[in-house]
């Protein structure tokens, strides 16, 4: 944050320097200036002429001529000098009020807007530090309390699909079996739940999709018989005991719900035709 703030700063007095001198010292109107100026040099082109004719005519003498020639000459170059000055003085404090107003509400406003709009916490180094990666010992140790939790809370039927779902990630099948065991009421109405129980099983007894685990598989397909995950355990239920005929359609069934070109699309459309050539 801190860092952020002096950057922040540091564009708000860049802005500052390149606003404030043309608040501040705001330009003078030129153009009376410039009036007068145009007034004055039209005289003395006049006199000039004045004095000309009036030399020609003989009404002046030659000294008369020279010494009012160079008393022009000398008012034209104050002329000249005035308009020096006029362009050192073509700047004047017109505009300081807001000057003043932009020194004080710019920076307030370009914290407020970034407040309002901005993210401050996203500066936190604490909230833009590297998070911690989760290492397999978290997770065992995530698992193992939420264990201790269900003995005291044996009751909590989420709780049971929730450690047998963590389980069978780890590859504790029999401990997931378990778990899952207690929680059958909930499973039995949640095909995703069956079809993980049915898995569970089968990783389990080493056996297959056989016995309870095609059991699981049976109810989901009644819950939802169109359960993509359910479709491919009984293909695959069905192909491991030998019925062809259901396990391609249970695959084909399950092929619009599976992205095209990705491998289990693939692998299924593999599998659909081995069947069939062996058919």
């Amino acid at each position: 944050m801190t860092q952020f703030a002096i950057y922040a700063a540091l564009v708000v007095f860049a802005a500052l320097v390149l606003l404030l001198p043309v608040l501040w010292f705001g330009k003078r109107n030129k153009a009376t200036a410039a009036d007068r100026k145009e007034a004055n040099l039209a005289i003395f082109r006049d006199q000039l002429a004045d004095l000309e004719r009036e030399f020609k005519e003989e009404v002046i003498s030659q000294e008369e001529f020279e010494q009012a020639h160079t008393e022009l000459k000398r008012r034209l170059l104050e002329e000249v000098d005035g308009e020096t000055d006029d362009r050192a003085a073509a700047w004047r404090p017109t505009s300081r009020p807001t000057a003043v107003a932009l020194l004080l509400l710019l920076p307030l406003a370009a914290i407020l807007g970034y407040l309002l709009l901005g993210n401050p916490k996203a500066l936190d180094p604490a909230n833009t530090a590297p998070q911690k990666q989760m290492t397999a010992d978290d997770i065992n140790a995530m698992v193992a309390r939420l264990a201790a939790r269900m003995e005291t809370n044996p009751d909590d039927l989420n709780g049971w699909a929730m450690l047998g779902r963590s389980y069978k990630m780890l590859g504790r099948y029999d401990e997931a079996v378990a778990a899952y065991g207690k929680a059958e009421t909930l499973i039995d109405q949640d095909p995703e739940l069956l079809a993980s129980y049915a898995e569970t099983l089968a990783m389990a007894s080493g056996k297959g999709l056989t016995g309870k685990a095609k059991e699981q598989i049976d109810k989901a397909l009644k819950l939802d018989p169109k359960h993509a995950h359910t479709l491919f355990l009984a293909g695959a239920a069905a192909m491991e005991a030998g019925d062809a005929k259901n396990a391609i359609a249970y695959w084909e069934a399950l092929l619009p719900q599976v992205e095209p070109g990705s491998e289990l699309d693939q692998m299924l459309r593999a599998g659909i035709e081995q069947m069939k050539q062996a058919k």
